[in-house]
């Protein structure tokens, strides 16, 4: 998020007029395994805490996997406990989380049914497909990278998923989403994949920027970066 986020953000000043700062405050995670996934959340208080002191226009949770291992629409749950720790220190902001705001993107689409890749072991990504599924998704396919180390996830080259896709069953999906992990880098592929398959193509942190750009009343437009930031949704 740290990374795609302001990528996005800043490629969209190139159009519009409204310039943003980034702030970050990060839950500790090395392996994303269920426990310590369950310590970070419980650490995202913490962190909209000191976020709302700078007195930010919105906050965005960025582990989707995080939210997920929580129980079917834990999202709700978080976005309104750490909007209201926001607002009880007195600097009310907005909280989306990447889980929320991929299937939020999803339905915006008319999305019914899509394919996925993981980067997680297969625990995880089964129990991220059961989230999904559980929010009127269908979905058709999946791939399972299966890195355990949080910093590996980061390091993998988003060049790689102009294959890695190819893996999933894409036939009769209404979108690809090329990675449902912002640790995962994938925004210099998004494009391409769609432009390729013929298909919506989106990611956990392009649906982030989307949800945040909404948040803040403004055009949900990036060029280049899928059919989500394409400004009609």
């Amino acid at each position: 998020m740290e990374t795609e986020i302001p990528a996005m953000l800043r490629e969209r000043e190139r159009d519009f007029a409204e310039r943003f700062t980034f702030h970050s405050s990060r839950m500790r995670m090395k392996k994303v395994v269920k426990e310590e996934l369950e310590a970070m959340d419980r650490d995202s208080d913490r962190c909209a805490i000191e976020l709302s002191d700078a007195r930010v226009d919105v906050l965005g949770y960025a582990c989707l996997v995080a939210i997920m291992s929580m129980g079917k629409g834990y999202h709700r749950v978080s976005e309104a406990r750490l909007t209201q720790r926001t607002v009880d220190n007195g600097n009310s902001a907005p909280v989306v989380t990447s889980a929320g705001a991929l299937v939020d993107g999803l339905h915006a689409m008319g999305a019914k049914r899509v394919s996925v890749v993981c980067p997680y072991m297969k625990p995880l990504t089964k129990m991220v497909v059961e989230y999904i599924e559980s929010e009127g998704i269908e979905v058709k396919d999946y791939t399972a990278l299966e890195i355990p180390d949080n910093l590996q996830v980061a390091a993998q080259d988003p060049a790689n998923l102009l294959e890695i896709y190819k893996r999933i069953d894409t036939t009769g999906v209404d979108a690809i989403v090329l990675s449902a992990c912002v640790q995962m880098q994938s925004l210099p592929s998004i494009q391409k994949v769609q432009d390729e398959s013929g298909i919506p193509t989106v990611s956990a942190a392009v649906a982030t920027t989307w949800q945040m750009l909404r948040k803040l009343d403004l055009r949900t437009e990036v060029a280049g970066c899928g059919e989500l930031l394409s400004g009609k949704y």
